[in-house]
């Protein structure tokens, strides 16, 4: 499957902001990547640039690509609600990253190969599709056989992290999607009204 392969550190970089976790590259220069480094005199950006720059922040946060994030938009203008939070809770109910809140994997991407490689369950029954939509109630898993796998341990073992809708049992390692998180649940420093109005256009 296609998706983002290169540095993570010129991305946080780009959006001066650590969207890939801790980044040390991030503190040492924190001004956006290229040849001529901070002291290249950068225009006022346009309205489209900040609009376009934060739908491209939100689509390297969560590991999605322009076809995936667009149709994302479409259902999230359907439901009822803000459009903008709508999306943002769609991204959240993503089987990968909710992997990834949970402790299992310690980044989304890492989470989206564990998916693929079929170490997680919804349900009981093994789901391999990163972009599985998780309902209300839905308990999410790691596979009996995968449980002594070193990377989903020592995830767990670091992960200090809880989030209001998501339960985790540890002695079971496996986690409940309690409701969709609601905007102020959602940690992620992204503004979702500049891309409801990049997609009006």
């Amino acid at each position: 499957m296609a998706r983002y392969r290169g540095p993570k550190s010129k991305i946080a970089r780009k959006f001066r902001d650590p969207i890939f976790g801790d980044d040390k590259a991030l503190e040492r220069k924190n001004y956006p990547p290229g040849q001529h480094g901070p002291n290249k005199r950068r225009g006022k950006q346009s309205e489209y640039a900040i609009q376009l720059m934060e739908k491209q922040k939100a689509k390297y946060t969560y590991g999605i690509l322009e076809r995936q994030f667009s149709n994302l938009f479409k259902k999230a203008s359907r439901m009822k609600g803000i459009t903008g939070e709508n999306l943002l809770s769609l991204c959240e109910s993503r089987l990968d990253n909710t992997v990834f809140r949970l402790g299992i994997a310690p980044t989304r991407r890492g989470a989206r190969q564990l998916v693929g490689h079929r170490h997680i369950t919804v349900n009981g029954n093994v789901v391999n599709i990163p972009s599985y939509q998780l309902k209300e109630g839905d308990v999410i898993g790691v596979r009996e056989k995968s449980k002594s796998l070193e990377v989903i341990s020592n995830s767990l073992a670091t992960n200090v992290q809880s989030f209001d809708w998501l339960d985790w049992n540890p002695s079971q390692m496996e986690g409940k999607f309690m409701n969709v998180p609601s905007r102020e649940m959602i940690p992620e420093n992204i503004k979702e009204q500049l891309i409801v109005e990049l997609y009006s256009k």
